[in-house]
């Protein structure tokens, strides 16, 4: 039946919304409305006699939930992700929601190694960095959770400065390259500029100078706090989604 989306045939008798009404409930326009429907982010609607649109409790339980996500996650990212809770298997909708959960503790994990990094590089340490501790590019790489190219392309801008190994001209990781990475790795993850990046790490190699740099990590951990108490809010609308995907 079009509308149900592998979801239940709704009951004749259930309440019926028209667009405006799923908009008011919702807190969007009727073409925002449509446009959600349009991009599969809210099942399709049935249509009356008369062809309009007639929206159910479903319909207006998608629309909550697109809008918790897309505050905890972004817009772009919840129109691609309802489409899936929405039409695929109960499981795949169930373990995509725990990836998020999941990407949002790494993230947060990547930061604070980043603000130990910078920790770090402020601070002289009392013993000297033990050379069995170097990196590898494709070791750093890993640990970052990015390409290698990545790498090379942030040492092209100045932002990570490896040694190379005189007679291979391979990448050395050191201490404080290392915890340059972290900073940069945190701060593009979080949408920062390059340029930005650069003014920020010349400052701290020329001057020492640490409360832009603090500063920057402090708000993207205040921003993955916001972002995960988004979450959480989300997550009544997106278990009702999936207890009617269930029935």
């Amino acid at each position: 039946m079009p509308g149900t989306m592998g979801f239940r045939i709704p009951n004749p008798q259930e309440q019926v919304y028209t667009t405006i009404e799923v908009g008011r409930i919702t807190g969007y326009s009727t073409q925002q409305i449509r446009d959600l429907e349009r991009l599969g982010a809210i099942p399709e609607a049935e249509r009356g006699a008369n062809g309009y649109r007639r929206y159910r409790p479903l319909h207006v339980t998608a629309a909550h939930a697109y809008r918790a996500l897309a505050a905890a996650i972004g817009p772009v990212p919840a129109r691609r992700l309802m489409p899936r809770l929405l039409r695929g298997s109960v499981d795949d909708a169930a373990e995509r929601i725990d990836a998020l959960h999941a990407a949002l503790d790494r993230e947060r994990s990547r930061v604070r190694g980043a603000r130990r990094g910078l920790d770090a590089v402020l601070s002289e340490p009392e013993t000297p960095f033990d050379k069995r501790d170097v990196m590898t590019i494709g070791e750093l790489a890993q640990a970052l959770g990015v390409r290698s190219s990545a790498l090379r392309h942030w040492e092209q801008e100045g932002l990570v400065r490896p040694e190379h190994e005189a007679r291979t001209g391979a990448r050395q990781y050191g201490d404080r390259s290392i915890a340059e990475a972290r900073i940069v790795a945190s701060l593009r993850e979080g949408g920062y500029p390059i340029p930005r990046i650069r003014q920020v790490l010349d400052q701290l190699r020329e001057h020492g100078l640490s409360a832009q740099a603090r500063e920057l990590l402090d708000e993207r951990l205040r921003a993955l706090t916001r972002r995960s108490v988004e979450l959480l809010a989300a997550a009544s609308h997106l278990h009702a989604l999936l207890a009617a995907r269930l029935e």
